[in-house]
Formats: structure tokens, C-alpha cells, sequence
């Protein structure tokens, strides 16, 4: 009997193929999964949205203090202090001084935000100052008029143009002449931490006006000190070449401005 079982032939075995569903649709996974990518594509694109899109405009200004300089302002406001150079007309050299009052935006933007008022106000006045050539920077000062004087009583003077832009005075005379304050003010600035200006003294007259005196000795005021016009405030020292001068500047809105436009002649 066994022989005759084992003899016997087994029906063939037929394996039939099924094709596998995805893995997504398996246990209804489908709709989560497409959700899931959805919101991952959606992030995506959100992030690349936010990443390429135009800064947005900051504005406002910022009172440089002493020890400042513009990478250090830059670095801790979130700038470029190239930006912060070029938007406020600083030279290569990047020379700022404490007091000084940085624009934290371009020039542009500056001028798109100008009231349309002010366009109606400025064709009002225009027949009042024309024929004057008075400078633009200079026709609307922010705070009272300065009555500016000489900051010393002799010496020859020379307008000096600057490498960065804008002009000061080379004063000549002699070692330990007086200097005194050209206009009333406080005093922001004393020290020697600026490059090409020797012992330098800078005076606060208001929102637009500093006036800066370079290469003084025998600093007699203090940071802080209020001055009037005509006060001693140093005496005069030696220049880069070893000879007697004061390097003098009138910066308006902080760009170093023709000192002789506003001084009374001589």
C-alpha cells in the first residue's frame, strides 16, 4: 500500500502571483501620507519665501558713544558697516566720533519718506531763497541758528579737501596760540583715538551742527562740559609735519561742510 502511494503522481502545484499594493495605501496610510508631504512641502516653500525675500526697510537713528566704530555698531545692530558708511557719507576711512548721529537707513528711503507737505512748503520759500546759493544741507538746520566765530584770532587759512569728501580749514600759526569754541555748545568729544586729527576736540552745537578741532594740545574742558562761543577751550599744537596748525571742521548733519561758507570774513 505504501509502495503503491509513494508510486503514485502529486497533482502539479500552481502559485499564483499577486501584485503588492504600495505601502502608502496599506491600512489606509494613503491621505495621512499625502498630508504629511503637503504640510512638509508647504514649510518648504514658506522657508525658501522667507529667505529670498527683500529685507525689509529699518529705520531710525543711533548716537554714536565713545569707543565705538562702525563694525562694532554694525555687528551689534544687525548692519553692514559698509551700509552704515555709505548711507551716511563716510569716507573708506570709516572715521566716526561720539555724538555723531548715523542714519539707519539708505539715503532714498530717507527722501521717499519726506511728507508730500513738504514739497508745497519748499516752492513757498523758493522765492525767498533764491539767488543766495545757499547750501541744501544747511538751509534747514534742526535746532537754532549758530552764530558762528573764528577759532583762533590769526593764521593763514587754507581749505583743505578731505580724501572721503568734504572740506575742512589748515589754520597756521603758533605753538600754544588759544583756540576757542567757534559757537555754543557741549562738549562730546576729547582724545586722540581718531586717525589723521592728533589730540581732537569735538563740540555738540545742536541736531545739526558738530565743530571738530584737530591737532590741539593743553585741552582745558572736559566731555560733557558746556562751552559759549569765544570760550578757551585748548591750545594749538603741531600738525602731522611737525608744524604748528589747527585742522578745523563745521560738519552739517555729520558730513564735514565748507567752513568758510559759514564763518564770518575775515
Amino acid at each position: 500500500m505504501l509502495s503503491g502511494y509513494a508510486s503514485s503522481r502529486l497533482p502539479p502545484v500552481r502559485v499564483r502571483q499577486y501584485p503588492c499594493p504600495p505601502l502608502s495605501s496599506i491600512c489606509g496610510a494613503s491621505a495621512p501620507y499625502r498630508t504629511l508631504r503637503t504640510v512638509i512641502v508647504v514649510l518648504w516653500v514658506s522657508m525658501l519665501l522667507a529667505a529670498c525675500a527683500s529685507t525689509p526697510e529699518r529705520t531710525g537713528t543711533y548716537t554714536v558713544k565713545r569707543g565705538d566704530t562702525l563694525f562694532s555698531i554694525g555687528t551689534r545692530l544687525g548692519y553692514s558697516y559698509k551700509d552704515l558708511a555709505r548711507w551716511n557719507g563716510i569716507g573708506k576711512d570709516y572715521v566716526i566720533y561720539p555724538g555723531q548721529v548715523l542714519k539707519l537707513y539708505p539715503r532714498s528711503a530717507a527722501r521717499a519718506r519726506a511728507p508730500a507737505s513738504s514739497a508745497a512748503a519748499r516752492a513757498g520759500s523758493a522765492g525767498a531763497t533764491a539767488g543766495r546759493g545757499a547750501p541744501r544741507v544747511a538751509a534747514r538746520p534742526l535746532g537754532p541758528p549758530v552764530k558762528w566765530q573764528w577759532p583762533v584770532s590769526g593764521g593763514a587759512a587754507t581749505l583743505t579737501a578731505r580724501p572721503n569728501g568734504g572740506h575742512g580749514l589748515t589754520i597756521n600759526g603758533r605753538l600754544g596760540d588759544e583756540i576757542r569754541a567757534a559757537g555754543p555748545g557741549k562738549v562730546v568729544y576729547t582724545g586722540a583715538g581718531l586717525l589723521g586729527y592728533g589730540q581732537l576736540v569735538i563740540i555738540k552745537h545742536n541736531d545739526t551742527y558738530l565743530s571738530a578741532y584737530g591737532h590741539t594740545r593743553s585741552v582745558e574742558i572736559r566731555e560733557g562740559e558746556a562751552v559759549v562761543s569765544g570760550q578757551r577751550i585748548a591750545t594749538m599744537g603741531a600738525g602731522p609735519q611737525g608744524a604748528p596748525m589747527l585742522y578745523f571742521e563745521i560738519r552739517v548733519h555729520g558730513e564735514p561742510h565748507n567752513p568758510l561758507s559759514l564763518l564770518p570774513q575775515r
